[in-house]
């Protein structure tokens, strides 16, 4: 192939991308978008905001609030056994509704939202911080820090979804007592509803038997 030959080709490719309005341009397009996201953009983020997730789709509603901020304080929660309030629930751990309403995402946020993520050293993260961190289940888990603590030079957190009842201590998920290494970054930004398009993605690969 002579130069003339390469420029042509280079030429009629470049039209095929962005200028022809076939489906099969549509398919290229989309698998270019897809690569250069998850090849190029992704790692990118990644590498500027030193974590290996930059952004997580958020993909339950245990962050929500239900109604303003004074409802969801005064919504249901569980104090050990018993049933509680969560101004009870998070008063019984020290944490005041004054304190409460300076942390980050104080009403919490919702499912398909997008969080932007950035690595943080566990001696910076703090009560209130929104923190995703890996867990047995495949997605990881995005809550709220309410404890710290350090042993033997590890840093430990205590989690909770905001719209939970109390932290999860199960087979599947044990927030009580994440280890340090676990923490994946700490989130620094919100953008509203924006990952239903991932989790409608997946909810139809799911549905075709792809993905399961």
């Amino acid at each position: 192939m002579n130069k003339k030959q390469v420029i042509k080709f280079l030429k009629d490719a470049w039209y095929f991308i962005w200028e022809s309005n076939s489906i099969w341009s549509w398919i290229v397009n989309i698998i270019l978008a897809f690569v250069i996201i998850k090849f190029l953009v992704y790692p990118g983020l990644g590498f500027l905001l030193s974590t290996s997730h930059p952004i997580v789709a958020v993909v339950s509603s245990s962050m929500e609030h239900d109604g303003s901020f004074d409802q969801w304080w005064s919504s249901k929660a569980m104090c050990d056994s018993t049933v509680c309030t969560q101004k009870e629930f998070y008063s019984d751990i020290d944490i005041t509704k004054q304190q409460f309403l300076t942390f980050k995402f104080k009403n919490g946020f919702n499912k398909g939202d997008i969080m932007l993520l950035k690595g943080t050293s566990p001696e910076k993260i703090n009560i209130g911080d929104v923190i995703v961190f890996q867990n047995k289940r495949p997605d990881p888990i995005i809550h709220r820090v309410i404890k710290k603590r350090k042993e033997n030079g590890i840093y430990y957190f205590q989690t909770k979804g905001d719209h939970n009842s109390k932290s999860v201590n199960s087979t599947l998920l044990d927030e009580t007592k994440i280890p340090q290494n676990k923490v994946i970054g700490k989130a620094s930004f919100r953008v509203p509803y924006l990952g239903w398009i991932k989790i409608a993605f997946v909810g139809l690969l799911k549905l075709i038997g792809i993905v399961k």
